[in-house]
């Protein structure tokens, strides 16, 4: 079941997303050279508590994982596109880092994802990031009453295969709000003008995973959860909770 949001959800909706937005800023803020992933998932559940929210994240169990989710943020580094668990592995120079979190308050739910460099960025990977963001900047323009579904996935899909990038194609965004993951599924890759009518209220998780070495196919890691390119090229995953709105798209998890 789809459900559509009140104005007033929207704008518990916008607290919400502005915990995630913070606490993604206190991870990359302490993301650097020689610094722990666990680092950076200590540094974003200080804002959680802080806030008074608590992680969707922490201690989740879809069906294809062998364990519970053991942390508030998902780091994935390198060859990782998503679901990377924090861990001892201390970050280097020239590492391209993709952090996801989510974060719920009084009832609603956020969710956004960053992806960045550490120390000296190499041009392949500024110009994956490049990309990835110009795929979400799409996807988020077409995210208007009027439209559907396929016209974000479409958007998204075309940016990433211009820019010659391999996406994973079991995974996409999704609806968002009482809970993380709600209907409707956001494909990566679509066609125009089909899919779930876009209304006033929707709200959406809009989520491009670019693969910088152009295939689709990837393998899970040993964890059971951090997904992998196979190839063994770069990814960048970006995201932001979209909400459609009548003045246009509405980015709830802002700082």
């Amino acid at each position: 079941m789809v459900e559509i949001k009140t104005d007033a959800a929207l704008d518990a909706m916008r607290e919400a997303g502005r915990v995630v937005a913070q606490a993604l800023g206190a991870a990359r803020e302490a993301a650097g050279i020689g610094v722990s992933l666990r680092d950076l998932d200590e540094a974003a559940r200080a804002v959680l508590a802080e806030a008074g929210a608590t992680s969707p994240f922490l201690g989740y169990r879809p069906s294809f994982a062998p364990v519970p989710f053991p942390a508030v943020i998902c780091t994935s580094v390198n060859d990782a596109i998503v679901h990377g668990v924090p861990t001892e592995y201390r970050l280097r120079d020239g590492d391209l880092v993709s952090i996801d979190c989510g974060a719920e308050l009084d009832g609603w739910t956020g969710d956004a994802a960053i992806s960045f460099t550490v120390g000296t960025p190499s041009p392949a990977d500024l110009g994956l990031l490049r990309a990835t963001q110009r795929a979400l900047d799409a996807g988020i323009a077409a995210a208007r009453p009027g439209n559907r579904i396929g016209d974000i996935s479409h958007a998204i899909g075309t940016v990433a295969r211009s820019a010659r990038c391999g996406m994973p194609a079991d995974f996409g965004g999704h609806g968002i709000g009482r809970r993380m993951h709600e209907d409707p599924h956001v494909p990566n890759r679509g066609r125009p003008g089909r899919g779930f009518p876009l209304r006033h209220g929707l709200t959406l998780a809009i989520e491009p995973m670019l693969m910088s070495g152009g295939h689709d196919d990837y393998y899970t890691g040993p964890d059971g959860w951090t997904m992998r390119t196979i190839d063994g090229s770069r990814a960048a995953h970006i995201e932001h909770t979209v909400a459609i709105t009548e003045e246009g798209p509405r980015i709830l998890t802002l700082p």
